[in-house]
């Protein structure tokens, strides 16, 4: 056989390169599928771990390929909305994909190009930067009357300190999330002060609809009290992100015009990932050590947030974990669209419709949330949560939230834990005669879940 010559064997590399390039050119990014593989284990005793790598490999293998997928699609269609990045920046990513692929075949004159192609991509993105900011004085409500006091959340277990006031340090900050006014996220962070700089757990905290991260301060001092460090954000077009009183209807209602952002929940769960970001690097959070809770709208985000970002290492959402197809399957849709009936009666109208109908909410929802009601519904991301401690409260008697409507997804993420024999990881608490609404117990038993599992 005739040896190849230079010239045919540039060619083979060249082309060896293309079709590779073509390959991945509809695949997710390489190192975020990598992070959307990898699973925690820092909370778990060292035996739980040799039985979970040992024992339950086989079995979850599809189940972790499955979460896996699912993430990264999520991620996908959350970059695809960032004002973060021009519209050159998609043809970017894909060459740096190509850049991985050179430089695997070590063609120098075409990884020199993809070398210029990630400068570019980096000058795309807006950097994760950080503001310090004022204490908000006199946070906005998007609703009236103000509330003023939260039982339950005044009810959360807090260590008596006689001089707690004096020791607890406040930090208020933005984070720049994407370019533009909704791309600056506030954050408030209550902790104590230390004699002994060490790393401590952390938990996040997200609110209901229309509130603010001033509204969850009790939850935070309670947690602050016992040697958390407790952090709140303004999620989409609330608090410090809002205008008046109507400014996540009107952030709604344009969402279903225009179909340019998502700022029914997706927009948030993007910023709950670049808060992970500033947290693991900050010197006082121990980044194996980060929890995640929520009530409502702020228990929606702790859900999907959870399942789209792995570094959220516990998870407890509140009277927010939903089936949004089931809900239109078996008509029990009315009391989520009631919350947000200026959005569907503008669909309504729109789509030449006498009643909101079925028809009318999943459309309502393929636009504003795409793959809510399909791919990124409960059934598909919450066994994607698995194998980290996973605490579902809801109310057995929630209209929003229907208990039917998480058999599926409670017996798929059920079997993720017991096959890898990390039953006790994963709890669904259905609170009885409770209907929508947050209860001392609730609190309670979110308080107990994190000190199970992120206290050494």
């Amino acid at each position: 056989m005739e040896p190849i010559n230079r010239s045919e064997n540039s060619w083979f590399l060249l082309l060896s390169v293309i079709i590779m390039a073509v390959a991945v050119w509809h695949v997710p990014n390489f190192i975020s599928h990598v992070r959307a593989n990898s699973v925690s284990t820092s909370n778990l005793p060292h035996h739980a771990i040799a039985t979970r790598f040992n024992s339950a490999d086989r079995k979850m293998d599809h189940s972790s390929s499955a979460a896996a997928e699912m993430r990264s699609d999520f991620l996908q269609l959350l970059r695809s909305r960032r004002t973060a990045e021009d519209p050159g920046c998609e043809s970017v990513i894909r060459l740096k994909r190509i850049q991985f692929i050179t430089n695997y075949c070590l063609l120098q004159n075409l990884s020199q190009s993809s070398k210029h192609s990630t400068k570019i991509q980096q000058n795309c993105a807006v950097p994760l930067s950080v503001e310090s900011a004022q204490p908000v004085k006199d946070p906005l409500f998007q609703e009236t009357p103000t509330p003023t006091y939260s039982e339950a959340m005044e009810s959360c277990p807090k260590k008596e300190i006689p001089n707690f006031k004096e020791l607890l340090q406040e930090e208020n900050f933005y984070l720049t999330t994407e370019a533009g006014e909704q791309g600056r996220l506030p954050v408030l962070l209550l902790k104590l002060k230390e004699d002994t700089p060490e790393r401590r757990p952390a938990v996040v905290f997200l609110h209901s609809t229309h509130k603010n991260k001033e509204w969850l301060r009790p939850l935070l001092e309670a947690y602050a009290s016992r040697n958390y460090i407790a952090i709140a954000i303004d999620s989409r077009y609330h608090g410090e992100r809002a205008k008046n009183l109507t400014t996540y209807q009107d952030a709604l209602v344009s969402s279903w015009k225009h179909g340019d952002t998502m700022p029914f929940i997706f927009d948030t769960v993007w910023d709950l990932i670049k808060l992970a970001d500033h947290l693991v690097e900050r010197p006082d959070i121990d980044p194996s050590r980060i929890g995640i809770t929520g009530e409502s709208l702020g228990g929606m985000h702790t859900w999907l947030g959870a399942a789209a970002e792995t570094r959220y290492s516990v998870v407890a959402p509140v009277i927010g974990v939903q089936g949004f197809r089931w809900a239109i399957e078996h008509d029990m849709w009315q009391a989520r669209v009631d919350s947000l009936k200026r959005l569907f009666e503008e669909a309504r109208v729109d789509l030449g419709k006498s009643a909101i109908d079925k028809e009318v909410v999943e459309k309502v929802w393929d636009r504003i949330a795409p793959g809510l009601a399909s791919r990124f519904d409960a059934p598909y991301t919450v066994p994607a949560i698995a194998l980290r401690p996973l605490l579902i409260l809801n109310g057995e008697k929630d209209p929003r939230c229907p208990l039917s409507g998480l058999e599926l997804p409670e017996s798929r993420a059920r079997k993720e834990y017991e096959e890898a024999n990390s039953a006790e990881n994963f709890k669904l608490v259905a609170e009885p005669g409770i209907g929508h609404q947050m209860t001392p117990l609730m609190v309670k038993q979110a308080s107990e879940w994190f000190d199970q599992h992120l206290k050494p």
